[in-house]
């Protein structure tokens, strides 16, 4: 039985998990979309955090689709994490340029949302050099892109109206 096979579960059980996370993640923004807009780096944060759970959702998903190869698993994984990245680097890049108090908290924040980006990113060229237990990795990614998402919502959600 190959790795993917062995993982099937979980990625079922994390596809539906995250897709509804990231659902209740834009819900929840919206209910406070008028002071989220207000903080200058709060929507990028968001952006970054939404692109994370949809990574963790293609992530996932890739994982189920039938026959795939190890190595275009890997591929779709870096290729989805690239992505992922570019809207973590856009955040941390304008929590740099922010002037509050508070910017070296936030920058620690960020550099916390970088951590799925980087397990993902292992797995996925574990499993181009079909490594055994790479998915380790993968899951690893999973597990961190919903602790991250759940650290920015709440900050979204409660945090803003401080």
């Amino acid at each position: 039985m190959d790795q993917l096979e062995l993982w099937k579960d979980f990625n079922v059980a994390m596809v539906g998990a995250t897709a509804a996370l990231a659902g209740l993640v834009i819900v929840a923004a919206s209910v406070n979309i008028a002071e989220i807009i207000k903080a200058s780096t709060l929507t990028a944060r968001l952006a970054a955090a939404i692109a994370t759970l949809v990574l963790a959702i293609m992530t996932t998903g890739a994982g189920l689709v039938p026959g795939i190869a190890p190595g275009w698993y890997g591929a779709v994984i870096i290729a989805a994490t690239l992505l992922a990245c570019g809207f973590q680097i856009h955040a941390t890049s304008r929590i740099a340029r922010d002037r509050s108090p508070q910017v070296r908290m936030r920058l620690a924040n960020s550099t916390l949302g970088f951590l799925p980006l980087f397990a993902y990113a292992v797995g996925g060229v574990l499993l181009l050099f079909s490594v055994p237990d790479a998915m380790i990795a993968v899951a690893v990614g999973t597990l961190t892109a919903i602790v991250s998402a759940i650290g920015v919502s709440w900050v979204a959600l409660v945090e803003v109206l401080r």
